[in-house]
């Protein structure tokens, strides 16, 4: 079976849960958006405030330079800033779609950008060939929210 399509099923089982009555904000999503919504805090925050140490632990090392260092804390803050709404739109019905399909947006942009990467620069990491696995995961499992949210409008 393929990385792809483990992603797939693992997206598929985060939202294949029973319908709840209409108006009540269904389960699965409300965990979905907490659980995507605090790994892209938790990695904005850290890409935010240590650089150096956050892309050490992946093995990729940074130079000290203040320009290199700028542009990687930037999407940082978005990153977290992100995050952030997520949670909140677990909670707060009128940010839930948005929610979702931001989230879609974004782990699905990551995910693809490193596939992109691994075919035109090689096969980096097996820890982060396991991060594209996981954010194409989260990514189709955020589609899927976002599909199940439209629907029910």
């Amino acid at each position: 079976m393929t990385a792809l399509a483990t992603a797939g099923m693992a997206a598929k089982d985060l939202v294949n849960i029973e319908d709840e009555a209409p108006g009540k904000q269904h389960r699965g999503v409300q965990s979905l958006l907490v659980a995507a919504g605090l790994i892209l805090l938790a990695v904005g925050a850290a890409i935010l405030l240590a650089p150096v140490s956050f892309h050490a632990s992946g093995g990729v090392e940074l130079s000290p330079d203040p320009s290199l260092l700028s542009e990687i804390r930037a999407p940082g803050g978005s990153l977290a800033a992100f995050g952030a709404l997520m949670v909140t739109g677990a909670f707060v019905r009128r940010l839930t779609a948005i929610s979702a399909l931001g989230g879609t947006l974004i782990y699905l942009s990551y995910g693809l950008s490193r596939v992109f990467g691994m075919a035109v620069d090689g096969v980096p990491s097996g820890q982060l060939v396991g991060v594209t696995v996981l954010e194409l995961a989260v990514g189709l499992a955020c589609a899927g929210a976002a599909f199940k949210l439209a629907k029910a409008e």
